[in-house]
């Protein structure tokens, strides 16, 4: 305003000084003075405005740029103008910016999409080993939502281990809904200044035990054909010979002969169940998922224990979306296994079960002797029972894990015996858990 007031001071001088020199009427001279001095004040105002309005927006749309604003305009951007062609450069580069601000949130929806719909599981930790960002699989296998696991040490977390050590590398890890071997791959990237980490966690236990797994089913098949193609011939020949025996006599050599082969068919049948107990790892069928009422189906397998009192803790009221018979001899094996080690010492058995938004978790305790060797519980023919096939919990967890699920088998930690944890995802119902009618 003063700048503008400045340059129009000589002329109003002028002006001035001339009507005072001029002899004319002096009302005259004095309504000129007062029009002259009117007209640069107002010339002055309109200098300032002409000036200030186009610096003020500018300083306006600066302003937004800086605080992410990309939508607003300026009126009267003019290339022809100087101040114009200012607010026409600001409005193009609004337009730029605006653009590229929504090429980055698309590129932040994909990237989020992506980490959300990979198979594995994905941590950042600050330079503090304190958690700053999760994605969905690494919500799952800590059960916890983000906004409760950010800002976690990564001790508390279970996850101590991943940020020492090369990678990438194995290692055993457990959380609260799953155990087993997971392969780490560690990098580091920089947010604001400072060193992060960013850990990945890929579940290598069930594809290696498939693998496994698979690896058996081709060792029984071979097995199966070569064996059974033995015993066909060896029971039926041993038949046809007692057969010929009963009809020539009764000397004590045709006894003998008799027992003998006897014997030999005997222990081809008990070969050949044995054989059939091992095909069972390698036919188990697709679950075929139906409703399973959680209370009924626990109710009824432990009424089929005859040997020790088994006793049921009743849980919630709550359903499955699974294959009743496969769950059934899932759960007989497992009952089975601590009725027989609670036979031993003469404890009981215990089942019960509880559930939260995702899971039902079934446990089975016995006042057993406990586990010896809990490195081969899952290896296929493995057993300490004489009589034993050694595919009891081997095909337990193959079915619980058919059906998305987990099984574990530990001993117990306060007290004797062990404690089999069979976890199953619970079935969903416009996406929440279904809930059992009671009877």
């Amino acid at each position: 305003m003063i700048a503008a007031l400045a340059g129009g001071a000589p002329a109003l001088a002028f002006a001035l000084i001339t009507l005072a020199v001029w002899h004319g009427d002096q009302l005259l001279r004095f309504t000129l003075a007062w029009f002259v001095l009117g007209a640069w004040l107002a010339g002055a105002f309109v200098a300032r405005s002409r000036f200030t309005r186009p610096v003020q927006t500018l300083s306006n749309l600066l302003a937004a740029l800086r605080e992410g604003d990309t939508a607003l305009r300026a009126r009267g951007a003019d290339p022809d103008d100087s101040l114009g062609l200012a607010l026409w450069e600001i409005n193009t580069l609004a337009a730029q910016l605006q653009q590229r601000q929504f090429e980055s949130l698309e590129a932040i929806s994909l990237l989020r999409q992506v980490l959300e719909s990979i198979d594995v599981a994905l941590f950042t930790f600050d330079p503090d080993r304190r958690l700053r960002l999760v994605n969905r699989g690494a919500e799952e296998l800590l059960s916890l939502p983000a906004e409760r696991a950010l800002g976690r040490d990564a001790a508390s977390l279970g996850l101590a281990a991943t940020l020492e050590g090369e990678t990438p590398r194995l290692i055993e890890l457990q959380f609260p809904d799953r155990i087993g071997r997971w392969e780490v791959r560690r990098g580091t990237f920089r947010q604001g200044g400072r060193p992060h980490q960013l850990i990945v966690l890929s579940d290598l236990s069930r594809s290696l035990r498939e693998e496994e797994r698979l690896a058996w089913v081709r060792l029984i098949r071979v097995l199966s054909h070569e064996i059974n193609n033995s015993l066909a011939p060896i029971q039926s020949i041993a038949g046809s010979l007692r057969d010929a025996l009963e009809r020539a006599g009764e000397a004590r050599g045709e006894r003998d002969l008799r027992e003998g082969l006897g014997i030999v068919e005997e222990r081809a049948r008990s070969l050949s169940r044995f054989m059939q107990a091992y095909t069972r790892l390698a036919r188990l069928p697709a679950p075929t998922p139906r409703r399973v009422n959680v209370s009924e189906w626990i109710h009824r397998v432990a009424a089929l224990e005859a040997r020790r009192p088994v006793e049921v803790r009743e849980g919630p009221a709550i359903a499955l979306l699974a294959d009743g018979d496969q769950l059934d001899q899932l759960l007989i094996n497992l009952v089975r296994n601590a009725a027989e080690a609670a036979i031993e010492t003469g404890g009981k058995v215990s089942i019960g079960w509880s559930a939260n938004r995702n899971w039902v978790e079934v446990t089975i305790e016995d006042d057993g002797p406990g586990i010896s060797d809990t490195q081969n519980l899952f290896v296929p023919f493995f057993t300490t029972k004489p009589e034993g096939t050694g595919i009891g919990l081997a095909l337990s967890r193959q079915i619980a894990e058919a059906h998305g699920g987990a099984l574990t088998l530990a001993n117990r930690a306060k007290a004797r015996g062990s404690i089999a944890r069979l976890r199953l995802p619970l079935a969903r119902t416009s996406g929440e858990a279904t809930r059992a009618t009671p009877a």
